[in-house]
């Protein structure tokens, strides 16, 4: 099986001078995972890993990065050289977080041009140390699990066909969002666990993206019924887009009525 440490080899890199990092933030702010970051904005990925709590990285040491795909695929972005470390400055803001992260250690990392034809193609099995997001490369060999096309943003697949998870809705593409945060209308959500529905709306201020989000801060998105089954797995799917707030009001009405979400679901009026 070909490992990770084998292509390393290949291009002369010692794999005892090479760190892997893997990125997978559940703190984001709402609309950019690493993954994403590293779709639409390489260089805000680079400003996010060179931000650290604590002295992580070697000086004069490699990192080989990774980013976590929405299907859970640990995806090789690139090689850096860290190159020194400093003191982030007044105003640095986490492009993941959205937090200031002033006084935080701030590393000197540039690109090293080995390894670039793999970045956006390669994927390896990370094992089952998820929380390990820092491992030290000839200790911790990586099976590569696939070289395959680049990854892309794939286009939006349409209302109809959309569907996520509420408890990973971050992942879903920068492209995707901005579509969601254009309109308004009804949607669906889905337990996981017992397959029962609640049909719900976006609407005044509200969009779509906006009450997607509200789902994941508090679990319920202040739906007293919902809030009551505590923490619970939903996906979630948009049934209707409408402009007005009265359309939207008869719309929400109406999918009730043909869901039968007040008999079996989880609507209560």
């Amino acid at each position: 099986m070909l490992t990770f440490n084998a292509i390393l080899a290949n291009e002369d890199l010692d794999p005892k001078k090479v760190r892997l990092v893997r990125h997978q933030d559940n703190r984001s702010a709402g609309s950019c995972t690493p993954y994403n970051l590293w779709l639409s904005n390489k260089v805000g990925l680079e400003t996010y890993q060179r931000i650290q709590k604590r002295k992580v990285f070697e000086i004069g040491g490699l990192l080989a990065s990774f980013v976590v795909t929405p299907k859970g695929e640990t995806l090789f972005v690139g090689l850096y050289r860290v190159n020194n470390i400093g003191i982030a400055p007044p105003g640095t803001i986490d492009p993941v977080l959205q937090e200031d992260r002033t006084g935080l250690y701030l590393y000197d990392i540039t690109p090293e041009e080995k390894l670039c034809d793999y970045a956006g193609h390669l994927t390896v099995n990370w094992g089952g140390g998820h929380r390990a997001w820092l491992q030290l490369a000839h200790r911790q060999d990586k099976p590569i699990l696939e070289i395959g096309k680049e990854r892309r943003e794939d286009p939006f697949p349409g209302f109809s066909r959309f569907h996520w998870d509420i408890d990973v809705i971050d992942a879903v593409p920068i492209t995707w969002q901005s579509v969601l945060k254009s309109v308004k209308g009804v949607y669906l959500l889905v337990c996981k666990e017992t397959g029962q529905q609640y049909v719900g709306s976006a609407k005044g201020e509200e969009n779509l993206w906006s009450r997607f989000q509200d789902y994941k801060k508090t679990g319920h998105g202040g739906n007293v019924e919902l809030k009551a089954r505590g923490q619970k797995p939903y996906q979630v799917t948009v049934l209707e887009v409408v402009n007005s707030d009265e359309g939207i009001e008869r719309a929400e009405s109406a999918w009730k009525t043909r869901l039968m979400s007040r008999k079996f679901g989880l609507n209560r009026n």
